[in-house]
């Protein structure tokens, strides 16, 4: 009997080791954590491509910023701990490019519901009947219910417009500065549009102490009525929605739509379009074409284009549709390379693209020509700054994607082209490729713009590598660094410095329903008359 109770706590003993040891693969030691965050902040030295005007807005140190996390990075002696202090490690850089990723064998988390996988595929989030907007009538007017699903299974909902006061207990200040250090962001503008996004969702970019398994909000209507909601979180293929808040132009008809943009012409027969453009992406390319194509054979080259790209994500090519929406020469964004440890590598994977002809960003085709002014620079140019010891390479039009690197940004019209003028509705929704698009109108002075800017992060390339503790092989998440500039072409570093309205038109909880009208109607007045009447 005594032998078989020692076998027992034997037993239990090696249990308890080899969960340790188990436990101890993943999250390493306290040592191992500190090599870690030095390791990251040493790479981040010596690899990121600052923006001193985003910093200086921002009014902060990134790498400081940083460093003052790292009691957070080494006391993180569970997975989840870890992950959110990597996570706020990261975030800390305030670049909205700059994700981190899970990758297979590293820190694993109960729920990674909207969390990106290096290689993997990634698992969407819940959504509530619901959708929160920022206020931003002004700096500290908080968010409001924006929109509102169409559903008898949720007959009790906030109003549209109705004002947030707290967020599961919290007073709605306290859970956006809580929540702000989980937010990829390079603008407060666009912070607060991607918290209002985030707020809904059952993501696991949040910690557990910012989710619960419902969604309780306490409202304030217009009238003064404090009322409180607890929201189920539901797929959100299975929710309909108003649509209060989306692109809306009453009097307009879609008369051609594709994955790239709708198009609007009015009933009236009034002398301009609406384009709904939803990014730059995949079929960009021919889409456009078949834009020019069509309005051709209606006759519509000639009337004045509004664009809205509140709505549109990021890609490549931009300065193609450019040439083929509007009648005048524009001088384009060029980029540089951030030289460092990592620039031969990345010429290296460049070259096995190129070699593949597959250079692309995200599936989507990155250069007009087959990648040679792209290569032609990065062996040549680059090569050499980096044998130079210098810190930067030369600025060149944007990765090579429309003129090489002697060209001096200027591009020309299309053959065919939409020949009025144009105008520009914005919003902080998007950004990247967006953000080069609208810097192009408002510094070559193509138009105006109203509404608001976009999100203002752009980069040339990312670097990403997965990280392990220092000495081992036990991988722990995938890290991504900025390792280029956009320079707008005004000369500016585009990175947390979007091109700034002609005319701001804040989206508010009192015109979330007219606010497109207000818009379209606000950018036909800058306009030329005579091509909108």
């Amino acid at each position: 009997m005594q032998r078989l109770i020692g076998f027992s706590l034997l037993g239990l003993m090696l249990a308890v080791t080899g969960c340790s040891e188990a436990a101890f693969s993943k999250t390493g030691t306290p040592e191992l954590r500190a090599e870690l965050f030095d390791t990251i902040i040493a790479r981040t030295e010596r690899r990121e491509a600052f923006s001193p005007v985003k910093n200086e807005r921002l009014g902060f140190d990134p790498v400081q910023e940083m460093e003052r996390l790292r009691d957070v990075v080494v006391s993180a002696n569970t997975e989840q701990e870890l992950y959110y202090a990597l996570a706020r490690l990261s975030h800390a850089r305030r670049d909205r490019h700059l994700d981190l990723y899970l990758v297979a064998g590293g820190l694993e988390l109960p729920d990674s519901a909207g969390l990106d996988v290096l290689d993997g595929e990634s698992d969407e989030p819940a959504q509530v009947p619901v959708r929160i907007f920022p206020d931003y009538s002004d700096e500290d007017a908080g968010y409001f219910v924006g929109d509102r699903a169409i559903d008898p299974r949720w007959p009790e909902l906030p109003e549209i417009g109705d004002q947030i006061l707290t967020v599961n207990g919290m007073p709605v200040d306290a859970w956006h500065d809580s929540a702000t250090a989980f937010m990829r962001y390079s603008t407060s503008i666009a912070l607060r549009w991607k918290l209002a996004e985030a707020m809904t969702l059952s993501t696991a970019a949040f910690p557990g102490y910012l989710r619960a398994k419902e969604l309780t909000l306490v409202t304030r209507s217009s009238s003064g009525t404090e009322s409180a909601y607890s929201l189920p979180f539901r797929d959100p293929s299975d929710l309909s929605w108003t649509g209060s808040g989306d692109p809306n132009y009453p009097g307009l008809v879609i008369e051609l739509s594709t994955p790239t943009y709708d198009f609007l012409v009015p009933e009236d027969g009034r002398r301009f379009v609406v384009l709904v453009w939803r990014g730059f992406r995949e079929t960009m390319v021919p889409d456009v074409d078949a834009l020019v194509a069509f309005a051709e054979s209606r006759g519509l080259l000639d009337h004045t284009l509004v664009m809205d790209v509140t709505r549109s994500r990021g890609g490549s090519l931009g300065a193609y549709a450019m040439q083929r929406l509007q009648p005048l020469p524009f001088k384009t964004t060029f980029g540089n390379l951030r030289i460092s440890d990592v620039t031969e590598p990345f010429i290296e994977d460049k070259r096995l693209d190129f070699a593949a002809r597959n250079i692309n960003d995200g599936g989507v085709s990155e250069t007009i020509d087959d990648g040679n002014w792209l290569m032609s620079w990065l062996d040549d140019d680059v090569l050499g700054a980096l044998s130079r010891g210098e810190p930067y390479s030369s600025n060149v039009p944007f990765k090579l994607a429309h003129a090489p690197k002697e060209s001096d940004g200027i591009l020309e019209p299309a053959q065919k082209h939409f020949r009025g003028p144009i105008g520009i509705i914005s919003g902080p929704s998007g950004g990247s490729h967006l953000d080069q698009f609208v810097s192009i109108i408002v510094d070559n002075g193509l138009g105006p713009v109203v509404g608001m800017p976009p999100g203002g992060y752009s980069n040339t390339w990312e670097w990403e590598e997965v990280l392990s503790f220092p000495g081992t092989d036990q991988q722990v998440v995938a890290f991504m660094w900025n390792i280029g500039h956009t320079i707008r072409p005004n000369g500016e570093i585009a990175e947390g410095n979007p091109a700034a309205v002609d005319e701001w038109i804040p989206l508010t909880s009192t015109n979330v329903q007219t606010y497109y009208s207000e818009m379209l109607e606000r950018v036909l007045a800058l306009l030329e008359p005579s091509h909108t009447r």
